[in-house]
């Protein structure tokens, strides 16, 4: 079922597992919207809107009666759900507030402000799907953090609509601004700005391969969460494992598409031959058999190893979205791994905990950033900003060692600035 690689012996894991070359056309393409998006503004939107999504949309913002409706007409058992979610998602968030601090060093004051951004742009995923949680997930931290404003793109459905569960998402957690715009040319307005969409200061949020790519485009004209997506799993497996729950774990990851990637880590061959087993059977009356299979063909794969060591080697170097750790001693290897974006431990911890209401926040680091880069959180939405307040003796005792400095790099003004001071010369 699926491909295997047996890397059992080989000893440089780190270039047995080297990912393939970047595919250009994508890029190119992302940089063809973007330019039209910047330089045609809701225009571009429109057109490219109906280019994508099979629909024309005129009024390119949904109204915010229309959130509030959609929450208050939700189904009672969906409303008790997403109360949970946002509730858990708030609590593990508002722990992740800082506030700054100050260090006193004998007269030098060195303060750290911690400021929110003012303009928030978040981009959920649609088209496939309505994803609620990918609301909460980035609207919630932006919210905690204090953002003035927080902005929300979504692909609209073929009849231009946005669908009512997501709404209501958004009106749970406090969004000001919903636009029915999605792909690379959602990012690139949120990023630029149009005639409807005010620019923002930082966006988030996952999305396809098109989405992160323009992400990585407008880098440094916004702020960026990092490249997230197209969704990965890597499950690491032995005999405490159980089959069918590794194989229902590795089907929810294809579930999210192509693009991504479905791995098992294994040095046990009879692990990877149960969960070929349990896939085959669960595909085979599977809704969406087809689709699945053909991801998990493209994206997913069984990694053979020589043992739990190795399992490591390779688990830092391929740096996945989401690791799950099914097998013996999962709290130790959850201690050594360096490079995942998110970790679960043991066999009732899948990564679906995660993606819903554990609280940990599901916008994950993909395509090996994870090695450098974290999950969304609400510092993704703040500034820190250092503030010095020096009084006049202190300055005199500091002065001398800054001016050698300043020498020291051939910068004289630097010097001067500081001795004009020491010397009580008007500047």
């Amino acid at each position: 079922m699926l491909a295997r690689s047996d890397l059992r012996g080989v000893a440089d894991l780190a270039s047995a597992l080297a990912p393939p070359p970047d595919d250009p056309g994508p890029m190119r393409a992302v940089r063809e919207i973007v330019a039209d998006v910047r330089a045609r503004g809701d225009a571009a939107l429109r057109d490219l809107t109906e280019r994508f999504d099979g629909c024309r949309v005129d009024d390119l913002r949904v109204p915010n009666s229309a959130l509030t409706a959609a929450l208050d007409g939700l189904d009672p058992a969906v409303r008790e759900s997403l109360d949970y979610a946002h509730g858990e998602i708030a609590a593990y968030h508002v722990a992740q507030r800082n506030g700054g601090f100050t260090l006193d060093r004998d007269g030098v004051r060195l303060t750290e402000r911690v400021v929110p951004v003012a303009r928030a742009g978040c981009y959920v995923p649609g088209g496939r799907a309505a994803y609620p949680s990918s609301v909460l997930m980035t609207a919630v931290p932006a919210r905690i953090a204090d953002v003035d404003d927080v902005v929300l793109c979504v692909p609209p459905g073929s009849d231009g609509t946005v669908p009512a569960v997501t709404l209501a998402a958004a009106a749970l957690a406090g969004v000001d601004e919903v636009y029915r715009v999605g792909g690379a040319q959602a990012i690139a307005a949120m990023a630029y700005g149009t005639q409807s969409i005010r620019a923002v200061d930082v966006i988030v949020g996952p999305g396809n391969v098109y989405v992160a790519l323009a992400k990585r485009e407008v880098a440094g004209v916004v702020g960026i969460d990092g490249f997230n997506g197209p969704s990965e799993v890597a499950i690491v497996a032995d005999a405490t494992a159980h089959p069918q729950w590794v194989a229902a774990d590795l089907l929810a990851q294809a579930e999210h598409g192509p693009g991504g990637a479905a791995v098992l880590l294994t040095w046990d061959v009879a692990v990877a031959d149960a969960v070929d087993r349990a896939l085959a059977e669960v595909l085979a009356g599977a809704p969406q058999r087809a689709e699945l299979e053909d991801t998990l063909r493209t994206t997913g794969r069984v990694v053979l190893v020589d043992d739990v060591d190795a399992a490591r080697t390779a688990i830092d170097v391929l740096a996945p979205e989401h690791l799950e750790l099914a097998c013996a001693d999962a709290e130790k290897l959850a201690d050594d791994v360096r490079n995942a974006g998110a970790i679960f431990v043991g066999n009732y911890a899948p990564a679906a905990l995660g993606d819903y209401l554990a609280g940990v926040n599901h916008v994950l680091p993909t395509a090996r950033t994870a090695r450098f880069a974290s999950a969304l959180r609400v510092d993704t939405f703040c500034k820190h900003v250092h503030v010095v307040d020096v009084d006049a003796s202190a300055f005199a005792r500091v002065a001398p060692a800054v001016a050698t400095l300043a020498e020291v790099e051939g910068l004289v003004e630097h010097a001067r600035s500081v001795t004009i001071r020491s010397e009580g010369e008007e500047s």
